[in-house]
């Protein structure tokens, strides 16, 4: 070990909080999450607008094609990129898929046409750098403080979910959609800064410990991380996770408009201070899962809410405090679930293969915003808007009763039983 460099195994008596080490580890790696989808959410309020007026904008396939391409080059890459940060190291990786990201929002920035925008995304989709990150979070956290830095990844990433929806129409009208992929792409050079300059690098294994990706012969094959019982549960629960979590806003926009009559540039007025409550409501489960061992009980419980919540938006409610209330607590159990799933993974995998189960995990992740998009429009379509939450009720049964079979619970989580 480096005596420049503490680890968290270092700390003195396995101190209960976090270190100063896993403190900057975490901050600084959750700004570059935020950095960067600061970046994306930006676009998504404004963009189907703006494309209306490219050529090609006026079909709504390439509109849809040019928000989704992102999600399916991140599904196609998050594990390549993953399995790199096992053997290359994990920084070298996250600036490489920066650099990558940010030439696609450069390259979005001049379209003059939507198939231009579609490449852009499809590029900024490229730098699927999420496995690494939450890889290094996990190399230089204990598993005593894991959940808090994931969750600390997912509070970042809700609060700049919640600033898009409020800066996105004021910036489109100073600087317009060029200005804003811009933007994306100035952000995604300054995440860079933060993992050169102010992010920890990986502390350093012990030379040919299980830890150690160079021990020769140690290696774990890739299907034993990819067929593990317990990591495809967690797989299937992100998956599903997201899925409904793009499904559902197919429908819940207009549903604020036309049954909580809540203009449309008025949403940021229901969704901030949702979204932000919904961190206060999502802490003490988390102590309880940590600190008292409650960790299974604290999961499914979420995963519980989050199917009665489907449930009860298939009842088509109205008002606007219905539709708050219900949000509120999709919001709770959408940031628990976010916060315990990455660290899960990273607990469970093998210690030489981090990377790899994230990657794997990242892909499912980005495969279901992929599918649950295209799924929600066409449940839509097809069956209605109340359809849309039915199926996603019914993929949260299928992720609890998923749950409900986990076995494999971390050391601290195994006196929930």
């Amino acid at each position: 070990m480096h005596a420049s460099s503490p680890t968290p195994a270092a700390a003195p008596g396995d101190s209960p909080g976090m270190t100063r080490f896993e403190l900057r580890a975490s901050a600084s790696l959750a700004s570059v999450f935020a950095l960067r989808m600061l970046g994306l959410f930006l676009i998504l309020p404004v963009f189907a607008v703006h494309a209306r007026g490219l050529p090609g904008g006026g079909d709504a396939l390439l509109v849809g094609l040019a928000l989704g391409i992102y999600g399916l080059t991140q599904a196609l890459l998050q594990l390549p990129f993953g399995m790199a940060s096992d053997r290359l190291g994990r920084k070298p990786v996250i600036v490489a898929g920066l650099l990558i990201f940010a030439a696609g929002s450069f390259v979005a920035a001049a379209a003059d046409s939507v198939w231009l925008a579609i490449v852009g995304r499809a590029l900024q989709g490229a730098g699927a750098i999420s496995a690494a990150v939450t890889a290094l979070i996990a190399d230089a956290t204990r598993e005593s403080q894991r959940t808090k830095a994931m969750a600390m990844v997912g509070g970042s990433i809700g609060i700049t979910f919640a600033l898009s929806l409020v800066l996105a129409p004021l910036l489109y009208g100073a600087i317009g959609m060029g200005g804003i992929f811009s933007l994306t792409g100035a952000l995604a050079i300054a995440a860079i800064g933060v993992v050169a300059w102010v992010a920890p690098a990986s502390p350093p294994a012990m030379p040919g410990s299980h830890a150690d990706p160079q021990a020769p012969g140690r290696r774990t094959p890739f299907a034993a991380v990819a067929l593990e019982p317990d990591l495809l549960r967690l797989n299937l629960g992100i998956f599903t996770l997201h899925a409904i979590q793009m499904a559902m806003f197919v429908v819940v926009p207009a549903w604020l408009v036309g049954r909580a009559g809540l203009p449309l540039d008025a949403h940021w007025k229901l969704y901030l201070p949702v979204v932000v409550l919904s961190f206060a409501v999502m802490v003490p489960p988390l102590i309880l899962a940590e600190r008292r061992g409650r960790l299974r009980a604290v999961f499914v419980g979420a995963v519980s809410l989050l199917l009665l919540v489907q449930l009860l938006f298939a009842l088509r409610p109205a008002g606007l405090v219905a539709l708050a209330v219900l949000l509120l607590a999709f919001f709770a159990a959408f940031n628990v679930l976010e916060a315990s799933l990455p660290s899960l993974v990273s607990r469970l995998a093998p210690a030489d293969a981090k990377g790899t189960a994230l990657g794997i995990y990242n892909t499912t992740q980005s495969l279901g915003l992929f599918a649950g998009g295209l799924a929600g429009g066409f449940v839509q379509r097809q069956w209605g808007e109340p359809a849309v939450f039915a199926v996603c009720a019914a993929l949260a049964a299928i992720w609890l009763a998923a749950a409900l079979g986990h076995r494999r619970w971390p050391a601290r989580a195994r006196a929930a039983g």
